[in-house]
């Protein structure tokens, strides 16, 4: 059964939404919090709630007497941000192919992280993702998401939409922190041929798994990033 989303989250979403798509540019100023209540048939305290969110998540600066003012989304890879990266970077700047559609399956024996009894009995959805920055691609994921109360998930399209923005909105799913593991390696044919490097070049190697809102539910990610011209940044 899915949570009633609360008003200040709506409101969070749809402004969000207009400041990746370039509704709003780097600084421009959102609407006043009147006129925001207004529009939005929101209370003060509603409003203020969301524009605190989108403070915290790095989308505006407040500046007293002048209000919300937009920021530029980060140039850096955003890939260890719990707000995900399509947020970290903005979404005008990212792209999403889909290597392997989403679909259920056993979870691979064996797995890098321990799975909780509800995770191992429901098995996982799967999925592969290249993502690309400014049309290089910069790094290739393997998604394992638990197979518990994901409604038509499987049906959705994915493609040049973020994974986290999904679960937030469908499923009232919010990625609370979590932990990873990091090392460089050299890339394989595979790798090398994915991300546009030569076979041996390095890229760096990540694991990871993400704590959600919801207990005994976690999202995990195997991911290969090409960090020649990009830095990666976040904070858990």
């Amino acid at each position: 059964m899915e949570t009633k989303v609360p008003q200040y989250k709506k409101l969070y979403e749809t402004l969000r939404r207009h400041i990746l798509s370039g509704v709003y540019e780097e600084g421009s100023l959102l609407p006043s919090e009147n006129e925001l209540c207004a529009v939005h048939n929101l209370t003060r305290p509603t409003v203020r709630h969301a524009l605190e969110a989108l403070v915290q998540d790095g989308f505006i600066s407040k500046k007293q007497g002048k209000g919300s003012i937009v920021r530029k989304p980060p140039q850096d890879i955003g890939i260890l941000s719990i707000s995900g990266t399509s947020s970290a970077i903005g979404q005008q700047y990212l792209q999403t192919q889909i290597l392997q559609k989403a679909q259920i399956m056993p979870w691979p024996d064996p797995f890098h992280f321990e799975l909780s009894n509800a995770e191992k009995d429901f098995g996982c959805i799967y999925m592969e993702r290249l993502r690309f920055v400014n049309g290089l691609p910069v790094f290739y994921d393997i998604n394992h998401i638990p197979n518990i109360n994901l409604p038509r998930f499987t049906s959705r399209t994915f493609e040049n939409k973020s994974l986290f923005e999904i679960l937030r909105r469908s499923y009232q799913i919010e990625i609370k922190g979590g932990e990873q593991k990091l090392k460089a390696v050299k890339a394989d044919a595979k790798i090398g041929k994915l991300l546009k490097i030569k076979k041996g070049d390095p890229v760096l190697y990540m694991e990871r798994k993400l704590n959600t809102n919801r207990e005994g539910f976690h999202i995990y990610s195997t991911i290969y990033f090409n960090s020649e011209k990009h830095a990666i940044f976040g904070s858990f």
